[in-house]
């Protein structure tokens, strides 16, 4: 069987099981603060476990998308060295919200394992939960009993809580599970060690292939477990595992999934995977057309290579690909991107979106290798100058820190920094890094910290009514909160069972405004609540109060008034519908390859990410903004129709952004169905007049094909209009009102870059006459030449100017120059190249250390480095301890 065989027969096998098959979400976790990316099939669902919302279906089958890089779950460092872990891999699943448990779920494993597939019955294992006596859980007898029969008790492993118990998180349901393993080696290894014996002891050929967890407690934040008001079957079995297994390969990488990468490479690097001559070769094929998954599907589903969370987990995953390529298959020039053709041509009736966004994905990895390929050569030359300086003093020993600033300024692979140092003879403080990289993360995680108490169920609730659409302020029940220490401070978090306010959501902020309480026994009016945000988690609204000491007044809080603020909504609004405005015309103007990559809309200001690989020019912006305030001034009445099916809303010409996972219904927001078109949950504008006007005030770039607009509407706009306005009667003024102001000002540019001219001959006449009187005081030594000297010079660069004018007249020259420039204290040090490479003296050390002396800091390159400070007096000190440094 092929791997689309494969992968069809799985969900045809449970759509006969009554299961409806839903589509995989995006690669790109959405509204879960808790995930990067969704990391297991059951992410998507996450919120019919915890009883947020109803499930289309109580039985439902997919494959989802998933990537596993950071946190609990990272399988990067093994990705290429073994032949079944993965970055980014398909995971199929079947799932039962309340309806079927162990019995079907076991019985259906089975049954499509053996029988559909056709996999050996004595090549398989189960495993069942052993019971733990800390959390008070016993053996898991039910699945024990159903599984004897079936495989016979021989054939099964009892598992502890490491292997067989499966949480979502520090919190949330949780429950014993059974998985199913497969022995792959050949007969004669088998009849020699039992597979039994092999099972979780990492044997490549004896792997894990289906997870069937049996979804019975949930943990509390106290560590405790309670039992789930019904059960649930959540399971998760790797598709490129499975197709090892049916297709009767020895690894992932030598089935259908990943041959078609992994031959363009062999043609592009002319190497042969699998051959024995080059190890590494291999370990560079894998690690790549793994990699390229991660990287391609990411970038489709709105995820683009940054230097921040997400984003740097992405960049990190292409730099090891092109890092590998570089080392091991001789790949100079960027490669990468060529083989984002094949993975959409092979992806394209499962996963469309790549097909659709092929282009666009191929010139962003491209552009990310370009600026790689560069950071390598630079952390190159940092490499060989740390090497050479170590030489001198023959130590063998790359120091931690200088290994982390490599990784972390140069976004130098510590990988590749030991390999090279390898083959130069040395070797790297792993130790020292690992410290220098944990106190980073120690850093990043204090940033982050939050600590949430378990939620207090005040009523039962199917979730959260919104009802913001039509409303402004509704009577709703308080359903339960909690409270969560944050850096900033305390916050309570609130759920009621129908609110107006707008969570965070598809780039727009969520609704501020109060909870007016009242108390459920006496009825009287009680505390006014701030909300001051609000937020979808999971599928949750969650109000946000930072009011001190709530929990009395919640608690018994009766009927309440929740009402947002409805000035903050309508600029909201404004900016919102000015958006999709802004986004038809771009199309227009631009063309229709514009895509919205991202958006963040407040109450002051709008801004868009699009894809578009030029800037765009002035001329442009200016046709973009004339087309949106034309349909401003129409006054276009809104469109809006809600709980349209999705297809049929595509199929009516509904623009859709890529990486959003929409339900099988959706919103439409229409201004003029030949104009605007879009699916969208946010809230609008009830008619184009009601933005009032439309500007711009920036354009620039992003990252690669990324460009980013801002603007502003209505009464900002105006504002902007005569905050400008202003200026250019200030400038009349200074400029004793010219009749031609832009004329006047080219004059005044011209006077004075003919001023700067002759200041610029008058401080170099005084370097030339300074640089005579200062080669009296060069001091002579064996090996150098020592200049160290307080002057009098007009500005920092006229230090560089003189230091490296006496570099060309005095050989193996160290000259430290301390200046006061305009009542601020400068140092100069200056060590010719030389000197640099065959001491290891370095000059950006030297000027930090005597910056102490004026109160400053500074830094540079190893032959010049200069510093600045606030105390003038230190000056003399500084140049006195230069001098007893050489």
């Amino acid at each position: 069987m092929t791997s689309h065989q494969i992968r069809q027969a799985f969900l045809d096998f449970f759509r006969s099981k009554q299961h409806l098959i839903v589509p995989s979400a995006p690669l790109v976790a959405k509204n879960d603060p808790t995930l990067m990316f969704n990391n297991s099939g059951m992410a998507q669902f996450k919120d019919f476990f915890l009883g947020n919302g109803t499930p289309p279906s109580r039985r439902i089958a997919d494959t989802q998308k998933c990537l596993r890089v950071s946190g609990k779950h990272n399988d990067l460092e093994d990705v290429g060295f073994d032949t079944y872990h993965h970055t980014m891999f398909e995971m199929l699943g079947n799932w039962s919200f309340g309806d079927y448990f162990k019995k079907e779920a076991i019985t259906w494993a089975w049954e499509l394992l053996t029988e559909v597939y056709k996999l050996p019955k004595d090549r398989l294992y189960v495993s069942v939960f052993e019971g733990d006596s800390k959390d008070g859980v016993p053996f898991d007898q039910e699945a024990w009993d159903l599984w004897k029969p079936i495989v016979g008790e021989d054939r099964i492993i009892l598992g502890n809580k490491k292997d067989n118990f499966w949480e979502m998180g520090d919190t949330g349901p949780c429950g014993p599970c059974s998985e199913i393993h497969i022995d792959l080696r050949p007969a004669a290894e088998v009849a020699e060690i039992s597979g039994k014996s092999l099972v979780n002891n990492d044997h490549p050929q004896v792997v894990e292939i289906w997870n069937l967890v049996f979804m019975q407690f949930e943990r509390k934040a106290d560590a405790s477990l309670v039992p789930l008001p019904s059960t649930h079957v959540d399971t998760g079995m790797g598709f490129e595992r499975l197709c090892m297994a049916v297709q009767n390969k020895t690894s992932n990488y030598d089935t259908d999934v990943f041959q078609n990468t992994i031959q363009v490479l062999e043609t592009l690097s002319a190497k042969t995977y699998g051959s024995g001559n080059e190890p590494f070769a291999d370990i560079a094929m894998r690690v790549i057309s793994d990699h390229i998954r991660a990287v391609a599907f990411a970038i489709t589903d709105g995820q683009l290579p940054s230097n921040n969370k997400a984003g740097y987990v992405i960049r990190r995953i292409l730099r090891r690909a092109v890092r590998y390529g570089y080392s091991y298959l001789g790949f100079q020039e960027p490669f990468f991107y060529k083989l984002v053709p094949v993975l959409a041509e092979q992806f394209k009736d499962v996963f469309t979106e790549l097909k659709a966004q092929e282009d666009f994905v191929t010139r962003v990895i491209l552009e990310e290798e370009k600026s790689f390929l560069r950071t390598l050569e630079s952390g190159l030359k940092r490499l060989d100058t740390i090497t050479t300086t170590l030489k001198q003093k023959e130590i063998n020993v790359i120091a931690g820190d200088e290994v982390f600033e490599l990784s972390d300024t140069f976004g130098f692979p510590v990988d590749l920094t030991a390999l090279i140092a390898r083959e130069k003879g040395f070797i790297i403080d792993e130790d020292g890094f690992q410290d220098a990289l944990l106190q980073q993360k120690t850093r990043s995680r204090q940033d982050a910290a939050k600590e949430a108490t378990d939620w207090i169920e005040l009523r039962e609730s199917e979730g959260t009514e919104f009802l913001g659409y039509d409303f402004e302020e509704t009577h709703s029940h308080i359903v339960k909160y909690r409270k969560v220490k944050t850096k900033t401070g305390d916050e309570y978090h609130i759920v009621l069972d129908r609110t107006p306010f707008y969570a965070e959501m598809g780039g727009q902020v969520g609704d501020t405004g109060s909870l007016f309480l009242s108390n459920v026994t006496s009825g009287e009016e009680g505390q006014v609540v701030q909300i001051v945000d609000t937020k979808k988690e999971n599928d949750l609204f969650v109000h946000v109060s930072r009011d001190k000491n709530l929990d009395e007044a919640l608690q018994h809080a009766g009927i309440i008034v929740a009402k947002i603020d409805k000035n903050r909504r309508d600029k909201i609004k404004a900016n919102h519908t000015a958006t999709h405005l802004m986004l038809s015309s771009m199309r227009e103007v631009l063309g229709t390859h514009i895509g919205q990559k991202g958006s963040f809309l407040n109450d002051e200001v709008l801004r868009f990410d699009f894809s578009h690989f030029s800037k765009v020019t002035d001329e442009e912006l200016r046709q973009i903004e004339d087309r949106v305030n034309s349909r401003i001034r129409e006054d276009i009445v809104l469109e809006e129709r809600r709980n349209v099916p999705i297809q049929q809303a595509l199929d009516l010409g509904a623009t859709a952004t890529f990486g959003e996972k929409y339900g099988d219904f959706v919103r439409l927001i229409i201004f003029d169905p030949n104009f605007s078109f879009e699916l969208c949950g946010g809230t609008h504008v009830s008619s184009t007049g009601h933005i009032g006007m439309f500007k711009f005030i920036s354009e620039g770039s992003v990252s690669a094909g990324i460009r980013r607009v801002e603007a502003v509407t209505g009464k900002k706009a105006l504002e902007l209009m005569r905050q400008q306005e202003e200026t250019l009667n200030k400038l009349k003024d200074l400029l004793k009102n010219p009749t031609d102001l832009v004329k006047a000002v080219e004059n005044l540019l011209e006077e004075r870059g003919s001023l700067q001219k002759k200041i610029a001959q008058l401080e170099n006449e005084k370097i030339q006459t300074l640089k005579v009187q200062l080669q009296d005081k060069i001091k002579k030594y064996q090996t150098f030449s020592l200049l160290v000297e307080k002057v009098d010079v007009p500005s920092a660069d006229s230090l560089k100017q003189l230091s490296y004018e006496l570099r060309d007249q005095v050989e193996n020259l160290i000259a430290v120059f301390g200046a006061d420039i305009a009542g601020k204290p400068q140092i100069s040090v200056f060590i010719a190249e030389n000197l640099v490479q065959e001491t290891g003296l370095n000059a950006g050390k030297i000027v930090k250390d005597l910056a102490k002396e004026i109160r400053g800091g500074g830094g540079g390159q190893p032959f010049f480095a200069t510093a600045g400070g606030s105390d003038v007096s230190g000056l003399d000190s500084a140049l006195e301890k230069a001098k007893g440094l050489f």
